[in-house]
């Protein structure tokens, strides 16, 4: 009997070290996240921006950026932007009008040449930004600086 208890004590202590990750689980460790972001910031296009998508799951996905300059405004009628600032210093310019706005309804996904107005917010790494659907947004770097965040993108409920 007491060796039944304990084959069972063995078991029920072991079984958790087996047990599989669900399959969407996904961790990005900040050494990793590190690594990632030094890569991004050799591969730089010519709209001074690195991205990269970490995990697309269908109705979200995990995308980390690198920019060394200002990005263009845009304006997502149907998405939420949650930005995790990793690395860097920057601005986000919130709201205001888009200048040049392009796009369509059938998408709800706009670009524009910048923005005028609305409210600006210094950011730094570790900073948290929730970015509501239908708000213009530009991401802006200070010449001589890059900003690194992760975005998370998920549609609005």
């Amino acid at each position: 009997m007491r060796v039944g208890i304990r084959l069972l004590a063995l078991v029920l202590l072991v079984t958790p070290v087996f047990a599989a990750d669900h399959p969407d689980f996904r961790l990005w460790k900040v050494d990793e996240l590190k690594q990632r972001d030094a890569a991004l910031s050799k591969n730089v296009g010519a709209d001074h921006s690195s991205r990269e998508t970490l995990a697309d799951f269908g109705d979200h996905r995990f995308r980390l950026l690198y920019r060394d300059a200002d990005g263009f405004p845009e304006q997502h009628d149907k998405i939420v932007d949650v930005v995790f600032v990793q690395s860097g210093e920057g601005t986000l310019q919130l709201g205001g009008t888009m200048v040049d706005k392009k796009g369509t309804a059938a998408t709800g996904e706009y670009l524009g040449s910048r923005l005028d107005g609305g409210s600006r917010h210094p950011l730094s790494a570790g900073d948290v930004i929730h970015i509501p659907a239908t708000v213009p947004h530009a991401f802006l770097v200070p010449k001589g600086k890059h900003l690194t965040y992760v975005l998370v993108k998920f549609p609005e409920q």
